[in-house]
């Protein structure tokens, strides 16, 4: 390692494992460091570490260790402690991940959105999770069709459990079959406890053998539902989950009984109560007899020749048989969860591909180790073999894959401690009598040995071991005690007290436990225990070797993972106390020796440790030889040169990247150093004599200045008495011209003012003369007009009444004559035929007069309003006069003032005297028109009086005719309910009279029809809508048509058949458009209308279109679905202004429509009156029923429907595009580290990626206007195509490192820029607010091409860069961010802290914490919204379709196109 002054290196601390510090001096062979916390330490070379020279302390550190540039211990400790303080608790070391638990929820990185962009993704390409190793796994089995497995290891809390669920989670979700979240579960009320005589975990025996923990945020009773509910879930069934819990509550009590000593010699009894209590219930739980409990416990049943002897047991031996019945439980119950799981997943075992997932505890050392201990050590060396062999093959693999030359690399090997293990070949010189000499023997041999003879010890156990292995390296004696001994395991040296190994080895099943569980009355407990024929012995022990079954067991395990491809996971536990935000090193350290991780990065040590992409290199690098970096040299030849310019070796040049030893890396750094200090004083120099020569020239400039001050107030003083000399001369010419003017004006003005004070006069009498000539003329013709009009009025009203009397009368005879006719059917019929015509007529009339009543009345008070504002109108003016005849007086007395002042110089005082006398003579004119205006307005008044009191009787007497018309409403009521009656029973006798021979129904219907035909016929029959299908109520057809039922029904049917083709034709061809109009909708809706389907009760032609529209739409076309938008669109625009469900209908058509009867149908047939006289509005509106209104709503879900196809086809089309278009390509960097450097100049990317997005937006406008989309459309399309533009480019920003970097902000920024200019080509008209969709994106990458970010507060980063994000989102990006180009750093410490602060609160209060950005599927447009944005559609000068002629059902198109042309000619 290069070593010089100034160079940063890591130094080992006691407290904090390493910490960074930077060399200030050498003192001999020691290196004197100055520490991070202000320490100054001596240290050898050897025992420092290299650190990264641009390193700083809030820096995001790299998601992956290869890419450190010095890989070595203390490094990869700080890269983990850097990540987790940012959250980000995934890491890879190559193809390993290294999760640290943070100890707090952190739902964002597990949602399903977060699996979907995992799914597929390559591995590396996004920021390490464990969905990565997962996905890759699951790729690999499918792709390679060979068995994978995923090891998860580390020790107790370090999170191995959840990483578990992580996995399985995600592979149930990429494999299909992810569970229902909505899938109900009853609620468990937790009475459990109470039930089971449950208690705090620290109150039973063996649970309180360790410490007890309060976990902040966990729930028991929550994670007990959470259990229970996924029983449900692997098919357990409740009977089956009570058994569980009765079972475990057993085994709790058990361990709570305790033993005394028995009465007779070495035996035992139950202690106290409190035992005997615990007894009881474990017995009631087992469902099994107290005492035969107690005896299986406390006593031995040996088998002998002469027959069964019965031992008792003493306390210590009945603490054994007790703790020997829990673990044979505990045991039994473990396998049948274990097989009842693995049944109900559906797990195959004649599969052979599968995913295999290892959870396992970590390498354990502790300062009281026992045989668990011992056990898992093992495991884990045999594991650390394999991860040790994994990782030196990935290595190999890496090399090949680059293709360079590589030797073998040397790891630690722990086969030796393995055979200390589990075998060992004695020599022959070793002296063992028990055993023979060829018997591989090890630890666990000689254990088992010692565990078969009842009288060996942990003694002589530990006396054996020393004697078979005196001198075995990794085998030591403990130094303080006989029995201990200390095996150097690979994660370090561990020392194991033997005091428990011989009896936690001996794992004995006793058969009286065996047949006293297997007759219990709880069948799930019988059924752990199945009775088996047993062999005869004199013991009822049956020894089983713990050990001996772990070995094999680990074995099978080894040997299942060699057939497996392995992904490792290393769980780590940040600190003891299980806190989030707190990170303990040298626990962590320790960790990651044990887990492998330090060794992994030894083996990469050993070869080429560092290694970089060609790319990156040479953006680092290519400082160090500008001259090379103006040529168009390729990639790896720059590197090439560079190495050797720096005369480098034993570096080795791959297919994508240059490997290079360790320590060269720290060279180049180093060189790279001195070029930038060189460059950083050269800068200086140039900057000192710009700011030198700068100040000379402002110095040079100021003297300039101040002389040319000098000499301007010396001008300015000249030039000033000069030109107050001049200015004395003009002051006194225009003094002397103003008095002259002012005197001469003042003259004029007084003589101007007399002359328009007498013209003034004069011209006013003449005005209020004819004033009052045109006001008395107006009042004379408006008294005329109004008695004229009066007189009218009554007279008119008058003969209304009379008529109305006349009309009353007669209809009160027909009533009385069409009771008496009421008798026969047939004239029933007729009556109420005419008498609805008749009512219908006086209700129109009635409704006429009372409109015409209305229309005088209005008249009436008009004529009355203009009376009154004539009188307040010449009140106005007497007003007026008054005020003109005070003003006078006053003018007057001015003038006489005058008079008397100007009497010696006027001659005009004679004719002021006889003015004066004619203003007095028209004062008094005015009096009296005055008092002549009051006399009329009192005349008027009285006849005002008299016309409302002859209003209010018209109005009494149209009452009285209203009253008179509800009772004839009544009448016809009544008469259309008899009239019902005899129907029904016409409709009875008609049927009987069809069941009779056909003779007798021909002269019946004859006779009939001769009857009633007249009765019958109306002029509506022939103007029946031909879509109505028959109801009930239409079956009474008049026999008089001359056709049978069968006939019209077959013509009805062949008439429908060829409306159905017709249309079937407009919808299956491309009719295109005619002015902008589509032929389609236009043709169809004609068609609709004429057929008068709209007016249909019944109707199965709009069902025929919709399924037609869906048909077209299966078509693999692209103009399919933009063709049928327009034409959909126009059809639903025709429908909904031409349309009406309530029209504006008469009371009597009104209540026809609700009735079944012949009058319904009738009245159904007439159109309202209203129509004909002005009401209409213009447009052709139509009645519509139920099945149009359903047409109507099925038109609109169509439109709905292809405008979702469109936009997700888009989507699709969109999406691969767009991956491209987040990272700027290798050519870019490459292209962007040759150029010029200079923050402030621009660098010019290629742009081929976002021109082909260019391009599809370009061919998506013309293809939709080639179709006649209406802009409306295409503005929401072209919006919401923009907003998806947005969410996926954002959401891959945030999920890819690589992608969170300046050069790449550049590219990204250049794009948005070429998507502006499309939006500002394509107008607001089509665009619409698309530029404002893409806010996210354009936030996010101008955060990320600004210089200045450690400046930048966290208040002006969320209100002036970034108010569209969130603080998460900007989190995200800050600890993200890595400047490729500049070095420019992130934002500063105090606004990451804030921001983890912020984040902490809002995890507490928020739901959902996730950073992304979710997709919008909802439609953004209502109908009412389409028919206000689409302009008017007049279907009528649309041509007919070309296929007219072959369609005789259709040819009414062609006439009303002729009718049109007509029209438009004579226009």
């Amino acid at each position: 390692m290069n070593l010089r002054k100034g160079s940063k290196v890591w130094v080992e601390d006691k407290n904090l494992a390493w910490v960074g510090g930077r060399i200030i001096d050498f003192i001999g062979k020691n290196v004197l460091v100055d520490t991070a916390s202000a320490n100054k330490v001596l240290a050898l070379p050897d025992r420092l570490f290299p650190r990264e020279s641009d390193e700083d302390e809030d820096h995001g550190g790299v998601d992956d260790m290869t890419k450190l540039t010095y890989l070595n211990e203390a490094g990869v400790l700080y890269n983990l402690h850097r990540r987790y303080a940012l959250n980000d608790i995934y890491t890879y070391t190559g193809s390993i991940l290294i999760a640290v638990n943070p100890f707090q929820k952190l739902p964002h990185l597990y949602n399903v959105h977060m699996m979907e962009q995992y799914k597929g993704a390559p591995f590396g390409e996004l920021s390490p999770h464990v969905f990565a190793v997962a996905d890759a796994s699951y790729r690999a089995m499918m792709t390679e069709g060979q068995s994978q497995s995923i090891l998860v290891s580390g020790e107790s809390g370090a999170g191995k459990t959840e990483t578990t669920k992580l996995i399985m989670q995600y592979l149930t979700y990429v494999g299909g079959r992810a569970a229902v979240d909505d899938r109900t579960v009853e609620q468990q009320v937790l009475e459990d406890a109470e039930k089971y005589k449950l208690d705090h975990p620290s109150h039973f025996h063996y649970l309180n053998q360790s410490n007890t923990y309060e976990l902040e945020g966990v729930c028991n009773a929550e994670e007990y539902i959470k259990t229970r509910r996924s029983m449900d879930i692997v098919g357990i069934s409740h009977e089956e989950q009570e058994a569980i819990f009765r079972t475990l509550a057993a085994i709790l009590h058990l361990g709570n009984v305790e033993f005394s000593p028995g009465k007779e010699h070495d035996s035992s009894a139950i202690k106290d109560q409190k035992s005997h209590f615990h007894m009881q219930l474990a017995a009631d739980l087992f469902m099994c007899d107290v005492n035969l409990l107690m005896a299986t416990m406390s006593t031995r049943i040996i088998q002998t020749r002469e027959g069964n002897i019965v031992k008792a047991l003493d306390c210590n031996a009945a603490v054994a048989s007790r703790d020997a019945l829990a673990k044979t439980v505990y045991a039994r119950l473990f396998d049948w969860l274990v097989d009842k799981i693995n049944k109900s997943v559906g797990q195959d075992k004649t599969s052979r591909k599968q995913i295999g997932l290892l959870d396992i505890y970590g390498f354990e050392c502790f300062k009281q180790n026992s045989f668990e201990q011992f056990c898992i050590n093992f495991a884990n060396e045999k594991l650390q073999q394999h991860f040790n062999e994994h990782v030196f093959k990935m290595e190999q693999e890496e090399y090949r894959k680059e293709e360079i030359n590589w030797s073998y690399i040397e790891f630690i090997d722990n086969q030796d401690v393995l055979d200390l293990i589990e075998k060992f070949l004695l020599s022959k010189f070793a002296f063992i009598v028990l055993v023979d000499l060829q018997k591989p023997i090890g630890v666990i041999a000689l254990l088992d040995e010692a565990c078969m003879f009842p009288k060996s010890t942990h003694k002589t156990f530990s006396m054996k071991l020393f004697q078979n292995f005196p001198s075995h390296p990794r085998l030591e004696k403990a130094k303080f005690s006989e029995t201990d001994f200390t095996m150097s395991h690979y994660a370090g040296k561990v020392t194991y007290q033997t005091d428990t190994f011989l009896d936690k080895n001996r794992d004995y099943v006793v058969v009286e436990h065996c047949n006293l569980l297997s007759s219990s009355k709880c069948a799930f407990v019988a059924g752990l225990f199945p009775s088996t024929a047993e062999e005869s012995s004199r013991s009822s022990y049956k020894f089983s070797s713990v050990a001996f079954r772990f070995k094999q067991q680990l074995q099978a395990l080894m040997e299942t993972l060699n057939s497996t491809e392995p992904h490792y996971i290393r769980c780590v536990k940040p600190n003891s106390f299980n806190r989030p935000h707190k990170f303990e090193n040298i626990s962590v350290l320790h960790q990651l020796r044990c887990g492998g991780v330090l060794e992994a990065v030894r083996i990469s040590l050993a070869g080429y440790p560092t290694r970089r992409s060609y790319s990156e290199f040479v953006d680092r690098f290519g400082l160090l030889v500008p001259e090379l970096m103006s040529g168009s040299y390729d990639e790896v030849i720059l590197t090439d040169r560079i190495l050797r310019k720096l005369k480098l070796e034993n570096f080795q040049l791959g297919r994508t990247k240059v490997f290079l030893r360790a320590g060269q890396i720290g060279i180049l750094d180093s060189r790279r150093a001195e070029v930038l200090d060189n460059a950083a004083k050269c800068i200086q120099h140039r900057l000192q004599t710009y700011i030198a020569r700068k100040v000379f020239i402002s110095s040079r400039r100021a003297a300039i200045a101040v002389q040319a001050y000098c000499r301007g107030c010396l001008a300015r003083k000249i030039y000033a008495a000069k030109r107050e000399a001049s200015a004395a001369l003009t002051i006194q010419k225009y003094v002397r011209s103003w008095l002259l003017r002012h005197a001469y004006l003042k003259l004029l003005a007084s003589a101007i003012v007399i002359q328009s004070s007498v013209r003034g006069f004069s011209s006013r009498l003449r005005f209020m003369h004819g004033m009052e000539n045109r006001a008395a003329a107006l009042i004379q013709g408006n008294w005329r007009m109004y008695k004229f009009r009066t007189a009218f009025r009554h007279y008119q009203a008058s003969i209304i009444a009379i008529q109305c009397r006349w009309r009353q009368k007669l209809a009160k005879k027909e009533l009385r004559r069409l009771k008496k006719e009421a008798n026969e059917t047939g004239a029933l019929r007729l009556a109420k035929t005419k008498l609805e015509k008749q009512l219908e007529d006086l209700a129109f009339r009635l409704h006429l007069e009372k409109r015409l009543r209305a229309s005088n009345e209005e008249a009436k008070s008009v004529e009355i309003s203009k009376l009154q504002q004539i009188m307040e109108s010449m009140k106005l003016e007497m007003d007026a006069a008054k005020l003109a005849t005070i003003n006078e007086c006053n003018k007057n007395a001015a003038l006489q003032n005058q008079v008397q002042i100007l009497s010696k110089e006027k001659s005009a005082l004679g004719r002021d005297l006889f003015a004066q006398s004619e203003l007095k003579k028209e004062n008094t004119l005015l009096k009296s028109s005055m008092d002549a205006l009051e006399k009329k307005n009192t005349a008027l008044e009285l006849e005002l009086m008299k016309e409302r009191k002859d209003n209010k009787d018209t109005i009494e007497k149209l009452q009285e005719v209203e009253q008179k018309c509800s009772l004839l409403q009544k009448n016809v009521q009544s008469l259309q309910e008899k009239l019902s009656h005899l129907e029904d029973e016409n409709h009875i006798l008609r049927q009987k009279a069809l069941a009779s021979p056909k003779g007798y129904r021909s002269g019946f219907a004859s006779a009939f029809s001769d009857k009633f035909s007249g009765a019958l016929s109306h002029p509506a029959a022939d103007r029946k809508p031909g879509f109505e299908s028959p109801t009930p109520s239409k079956l009474i057809v008049p026999f008089a048509q001359g056709f049978s039922e069968s006939r019209h029904s077959k013509l009805t049917a062949d008439r429908q058949q060829e409306n159905y083709e017709f249309l079937s034709k407009c919808i299956k061809e491309d009719l295109g458009f005619r002015g902008g109009k589509p032929v389609a909708a236009c043709t169809i809706y004609k068609c609709l209308m004429h057929w008068r389907a709209f007016e249909s009760e019944r109707t199965t032609i709009f069902d025929y279109i919709i399924a037609g529209i869906n048909d077209v739409l299966k078509v693999e076309n692209e103009n399919i679905l933009p063709y049928w938008l327009s034409n959909t669109s126009a059809l639903l625009c025709l429908l909904q202004r031409n349309l009406r469900s309530n029209g504006f209908v008469s009371a009597v058509a009104q209540r026809s429509t609700a009735s079944t009867g012949l009058p319904g149908r009738i009245a159904q047939g007439l159109k309202s009156p209203f129509k004909y006289i002005g009401f209409d509005d213009g447009v052709l509106h139509v009645e519509a029923r139920y099945p149009a209104i359903l047409f109507k709503q099925q038109l609109t879900a169509s439109v709905e429907k292809i405008f979702g196809l469109i936009r997700d086809n888009l989507k699709k089309e969109l999406s691969p595009l767009l991956g491209f278009c987040i990272q700027a390509p290798k050519s870019a960097r490459v292209h962007a580290g040759k150029s010029n450097r200079s923050p402030g100049v621009p660098q010019t990317l290629p742009h081929s990626q976002w021109d082909s997005i260019i391009k599809f937006l370009d061919s998506l406008m013309s293809r939709l206007r080639e179709n006649h989309v209406p802009s409306f459309f295409i503005r929401k399309l072209i919006t919401q195509v923009f907003s998806f533009i947005n969410i996926s480019l954002f959401n891959s920003l945030l999920l890819r490192r690589e992608c969170c970097t300046f050069s790449n902000g550049e590219y990204v920024k250049s794009g948005l820029a070429e998507l502006e200019k499309w939006i500002a080509n394509a107008g607001d008209e089509y665009a619409g607010t698309s530029w404002h969709e893409l806010n996210y994106i354009r936030q996010a990458v101008g955060f990320l091409v600004i210089h200045q970010k450690r400046k930048k507060s966290l208040d002006e980063i969320k209100h002036d860069l970034c108010p569209a994000l969130t603080v998460r989102q900007i989190y995200r990006i800050s600890t993200m961010y890595w400047d490729d180009k500049y070095g420019t750093q992130s934002v500063s410490n105090e606004v990451v802290a804030h921001m983890r602060e912020t984040l902490d609160k809002d995890d507490q209060k928020v739901t959902t914490n996730s950073f992304l950005l979710d997709d919008d599927l909802s439609i953004p447009f209502s109908t009412e919204d389409i028919d206000m944005a689409i302009p008017v559609i007049d279907p009528s000068d649309i041509d007919a379709p070309s296929f007219l002629s072959e369609y005789p059902n259709a040819r009414f198109l062609s006439q009303n196109q002729n009718e049109v042309r007509k029209k438009l000619t004579v226009a």
